[in-house]
């Protein structure tokens, strides 16, 4: 099991906590509404990269973030983040919420950026979509395609669940952001996009959106998965993230023997 070591950085005038395992090219993670949690694929994706899952102002056990007014700014705090850790260049990885703030990051900074990678993205939602809520049990049963198998989430303390609540409320903007929308064409970092075929917070055919709208965007649907692919499937997802950014587009060629979807 990999050991993911905890420390704190000072950027842009937030206190920011992080989890850091491995070596090699940085991969950064930023993570979806529910706060860093560290599941099996950071653990697989570390024996290859230096993966680094920030915890972003007001999510978690940091002070509530009354300052960030919208995921743009945001994603130019966790832009500085990086830099105070020294990456000039880096894999980007956002995961749910944290997909639109990549995505931003990625418009604002692109000279930053070798390969981004969005986990079930919350870019784009159908209406009236929700962040997983309630109870563990609830939340899990949302968020994993057999919860049974995971083990059970912790309780979070009420004043962080009530805090988180009113950030990602903030933050989180329309269910079609124009805004974020416009700058896709500008993209052009080789982007992979992956949705569980199970999913029902962020439902697969979404997909298409991304496919379409971002010029050099590659979509595979993971089967057997829910939310949460890098828990249901772990060594799914390292290995085709691996893939992809050792080879970007040519990543579709399998090299190995091994059977990602399904």
């Amino acid at each position: 099991m990999t050991e993911f070591r905890e420390a704190l950085i000072e950027a842009d005038g937030f206190r920011i906590r992080y989890a850091e395992a491995g070596s090699g090219p940085p991969l950064v993670h930023l993570h979806g509404a529910g706060g860093m949690r560290i599941s099996p694929a950071h653990e697989l994706l570390a024996q290859k990269y230096r993966v680094i899952a920030f915890e972003m102002p007001g999510f978690g056990a940091s002070a509530e973030n009354t300052r960030t007014k919208d995921q743009a700014e945001l994603a130019s705090t966790m832009a500085h983040a990086a830099a105070a850790l020294g990456l000039d260049r880096f894999n980007l990885w956002g995961t749910s919420f944290g997909g639109k703030t990549a995505l931003w990051l990625a418009a604002q900074a692109p000279e930053r950026l070798t390969a981004l990678v969005l986990e079930s993205p919350a870019a784009i939602r159908s209406p009236g979509g929700r962040s997983p809520s309630g109870t563990p049990e609830e939340i899990a049963r949302a968020l994993f395609a057999h919860p049974e198998r995971v083990p059970p989430l912790s309780p979070q303390d009420p004043a962080i669940v009530v805090q988180t609540g009113r950030l990602v409320g903030r933050l989180r903007g329309p269910d079609r952001d124009p805004a974020l929308e416009a700058r896709f064409a500008e993209i052009a970092t080789p982007t992979l996009v992956l949705f569980g075929t199970l999913d029902r917070v962020t439902p697969p055919e979404l997909g298409r959106h991304y496919k379409e709208a971002l010029p050099n965007c590659n979509l595979v649907l993971v089967y057997d998965a829910a939310h949460a692919i890098g828990t249901d499937r772990p060594e799914a997802f390292a290995e085709i993230v691996t893939d992809f950014i050792e080879r970007r587009e040519a990543f579709i060629i399998s090299q190995n023997e091994t059977l990602i979807n399904p």
